[in-house]
């Protein structure tokens, strides 16, 4: 008989088990490593582009704090995905500014028991890395170095162009009811203030 089915399955009940959890979690808030509830917030210190071989990258700096609700559902096995929103708009001076191009990132941070060990995935490139404590998992996520944003010839010759970027816990991998259950908890309204600046061209 084939593995690949009974494997499937493994993989399917596991992931049904972590969402068990996870609401279980919803329900139980309070429940952080050291005792204490904790709000958790994320915060854009600091962001700037510069231009690569006429390509703008960024370069920014983020603080990235997990609520006592994700601390407890990161450690009980439940991945959590952190995205970064990052928009170039187009400065017009008598209409509504014009958003030129949007780009996501989206990391999964996971927790694996067995190794004790935190994972860091990019879900854009499916690149990993893997760090021994959460502390420095976090510190890699907010650190961003070099990322390309945009080819500097798709933006028209004279105009004035300014780039805002934020970071928030996305929540849509998870199943609609617990969306729901989210969208009520502020443990789980994790999101920045947008940061923003103009482009130097």
């Amino acid at each position: 008989m084939s593995r690949a089915p009974a494997i499937r399955s493994v993989r399917l009940a596991a992931l049904c088990a972590g969402f068990v959890v996870l609401a279980g979690l919803v329900m139980q808030p309070g429940l952080a490593q050291d005792g204490l509830e904790r709000a958790g917030y994320f915060e854009v210190r600091s962001a700037s582009t510069r231009q690569v071989g006429g390509v703008h990258t960024l370069d920014a700096r983020l603080q990235l704090v997990l609520s006592s609700e994700a601390l407890e559902a990161l450690s009980s096995g439940v991945p959590l995905t952190i995205e970064l929103q990052l928009e170039v708009i187009r400065t017009r001076r008598f209409v509504w500014d014009d958003a030129e191009a949007e780009l996501a990132l989206r990391y999964e941070l996971e927790y694996r028991p067995l190794s004790q060990r935190y994972l860091v995935r990019n879900l854009n490139s499916g690149n990993q890395d893997s760090f021994a404590t959460l502390y420095s998992a976090l510190n890699n996520l907010g650190r961003v170095q070099g990322l390309p944003v945009i080819d500097d010839a798709l933006l028209e010759y004279g105009k004035n162009y300014r780039i805002r970027l934020r970071a928030m816990l996305n929540t849509q991998q998870y199943p609609a009811p617990l969306r729901l259950l989210f969208f009520w908890r502020d443990e789980w309204q994790l999101q920045s203030e947008w940061f923003e600046w103009l482009l130097e061209r």
